[in-house]
């Protein structure tokens, strides 16, 4: 065989040749209809239209790559997951193509399974509906750096959305829709709209999400051994018998701060909750010092704020007709600027009417406006924004 001479002027045109026609075969390939994927001369960039190239685009990606899904529904058959990291400056990022609508559906998964699961750093998820998994929607384990930014998860099997396992740390849920979980098999004992539980880890926010309707609570903290801050939030109508289930078992806390013997300092600003249950907001036989200002308990079944046992920071908040009542507070607890405390008023909401707190958020994905639960205080309860 006549074998090409190494010092061949021509060899480094014909090796741009071939390089060039590589790439050529990959868009090629990807005007046939299969997922967009990078190659060394094309950018990060994976546009994906079916569940298979979905799978791959999720299992594969690398620092950088940006996956975006076109609109429509999808039915995986097994659970979307990924171990692979981005970085701080090159994030991973799922998204919705453009504009359009996408939902990713647990229909065609077997009993048991997740949607998705990323035990990953540094990725980046927005706009995109998870729904009816026979388990939990989404669940980011060991996390640190996810950035999850207008996602709903939709009647699932057990709880919306769950942040779990050491090492959670840094991680940003915002504008978070997560309604209509129920676990049968424990008779609604299990699904929360967000769990935040098993773990520990510094630095999680939750901020603008909507909590409702779920069998269990609208958040639950339980045995999370890490501080958490919740802002902006709204929790409402969970624990609730809305499945025919003779021997219901969900609790119905709109805020459950803790459980299994974790003394932890969460913070509560700016959030509300009404028609759960159970307790607007309560300890669950965490001790440690939780912050909760100008937030709004409403018509909850049991009391507004539940405190019994811990070393709580109360301030500034508004509770009113809650069936238990206002307040149960230990000798711990740290009172001031509640409408419970001595001197202090209750003003009138502007509406009760809660039916706008249900509409479309706003076009920046932030809680639609809405009078429930408002009184123009800027000394008291919930902004409802």
């Amino acid at each position: 065989m006549n074998r090409p001479d190494p010092n061949d002027e021509r060899i480094p045109h014909l090796m741009s040749r071939i390089r060039s026609s590589l790439t050529a075969l990959a868009v090629v390939t990807a005007g046939a209809g299969l997922a967009v994927l990078p190659t060394q001369a094309q950018a990060a960039t994976v546009v994906v239209s079916n569940s298979t190239d979905l799978s791959n685009a999720i299992k594969n990606a690398t620092a950088g790559t940006v996956i975006q899904v076109r609109g429509g529904t999808y039915y995986p058959t097994a659970t979307l997951q990924s171990t692979k990291n981005g970085t701080s400056s090159s994030p991973i990022t799922l998204t919705a193509y453009g504009s359009e609508t996408v939902k990713i559906d647990g229909g065609s998964l077997p009993d048991g399974d997740w949607i998705f699961k990323l035990t990953a750093d540094h990725w980046n998820v927005a706009n995109i509906t998870f729904q009816n998994s026979p388990d939990s929607a989404v669940v980011c384990q060991s996390c640190t750096g996810t950035n999850w930014n207008n996602i709903k998860t939709i009647n699932g099997g057990d709880s919306g959305f769950t942040l779990t396992g050491d090492g959670t740390v840094n991680n940003t849920v915002r504008n978070l829709d997560s309604y209509g979980h129920y676990d049968p098999a424990n008779h609604g004992e299990n699904a929360d709209g967000l769990a935040i539980k098993f773990g520990s880890g510094t630095g999680n926010l939750v901020t603008g999400a909507r909590l409702y309707n779920n069998s269990d609570d609208g958040l639950d903290f339980w045995s999370f051994s890490s501080p958490v801050t919740i802002e902006h939030t709204w929790s409402m109508g969970n624990g609730k018998n809305r499945w025919g289930d003779s021997a219901f078992a969900g609790d119905g806390n709109g805020y459950k701060l803790g459980g299994d013997g974790e003394v932890v300092a969460h913070v509560i600003n700016n959030s509300a909750a009404w028609d759960n249950a159970g307790n607007g907001f309560t300890e669950n036989s965490n001790k440690g010092a939780i912050s909760i200002n100008r937030t709004t308990a409403y018509k909850n079944a049991k009391w507004g704020y539940y405190f019994a046992t811990g070393a709580a920071r109360l301030g500034k908040n508004l509770a009113v007709s809650n069936g238990g009542g206002q307040v149960s507070k230990g000798s711990s607890v740290v009172s001031s600027g509640n409408n419970w405390d001595s001197g202090v008023g209750t003003p009138a909401f502007r509406s009760t009417d809660a039916s706008s707190t249900y509409n479309a958020r706003q076009s920046n994905g932030a809680l639609p406006a809405t009078t429930f639960l408002t009184t123009g205080s800027t000394t008291i309860g919930a902004t409802m924004n």
